[in-house]
């Protein structure tokens, strides 16, 4: 099932974030323009191959692994060029671009050809809800992972007494960093209860239960229960700063892990395999 839009959107991308790094690297910001350019063009012909895959497909195309993780890519770049224009974080783009290349990539490596028909009982309201807000909880995580990187960074440059960044870039304050760590977490959590509350729902309407306990219901509430732990941290222990953002990195990993692992290994009921 290829479009005319996958391989213009990977391109976009890939610019961009080589722009990005680039800037990072070189310490001049000429090319941010561009670079915010490329990644919303990118992002624009990634709609364009999402919705025709959709046309073709009869419904929300993340019936698998890798259309999953293309429509995570899509909702992260998105998720970023906000960031980006409304916060100034022009440094996100770094991480958020090659990320997106690299996901995308993959994506398209694993297509499989082919239409998958769901299941009548699965063509459902309830599988674009389910989904859209999995996937939004996993982009928050994506962008908090990606702020405590430069947060850390930052917090060393500035104890090295070097400079955080481009001479003539408005690098965010390690304060303002931490507060949007702390919104991304909590932002991400918020979805990921909602999917899995969906998730359940939907679940018993189909199957005649909440809860069965296959490998990805449980890796989302493991992610789910660890997620909770730091933000309950972070009221109560009052953990911010470095320590945040490095346990922050810590569960990202371990989210990409069982993300990763979970769905090309034991798939079940949400890889295509619906029985």
């Amino acid at each position: 099932m290829e479009t005319f839009w996958l391989m213009p959107a990977i391109t976009c991308y890939a610019i961009s974030a080589s722009m990005f790094v680039f800037e990072r690297t070189s310490g001049k910001t000429r090319a941010t323009g561009y670079a915010v350019a490329m990644l919303g063009i990118g992002a624009v012909f990634h709609a364009l191959d999402l919705t025709a895959r959709g046309l073709q497909a009869g419904n929300i195309p993340v019936t698998n692994f890798a259309q999953a993780l293309s429509f995570l890519a899509w909702l992260t770049a998105l998720a970023g060029l906000l960031m980006i224009v409304r916060l100034r974080m022009a440094v996100i783009g770094a991480f958020v671009a090659p990320a997106v290349t690299i996901a995308l990539g993959a994506a398209s490596l694993t297509m499989k050809a082919g239409r998958i028909v769901l299941p009548a009982p699965l063509q459902s309201v309830w599988l674009p809800i389910h989904v859209t807000l999995a996937i939004l909880g996993y982009t928050m995580f994506v962008l908090a992972a990606s702020v405590s990187i430069v947060y850390l960074a930052y917090e060393s440059r500035l104890k090295s007494k070097r400079a955080i960044g481009p001479a003539n870039e408005g690098a965010p304050s390690l304060e303002k960093l931490d507060r949007i760590n702390y919104r991304l977490l909590g932002w991400g959590f918020i979805m990921l209860s909602l999917a899995i509350l969906s998730g359940a729902i939907w679940a018993d309407a189909t199957w005649g239960h909440f809860w069965s306990w296959e490998p990805k219901e449980s890796w989302s509430l493991v992610i789910w229960i660890l997620y909770a732990g730091l933000l309950e941290s972070r009221l109560t222990v009052g953990w911010r700063g470095r320590r945040a953002a490095a346990l922050t990195i810590v569960l990202f990993t371990v989210l990409v892990g069982s993300f990763v692992g979970v769905n090309l290994i034991f798939p079940g009921k949400h890889g295509g395999s619906f029985g």
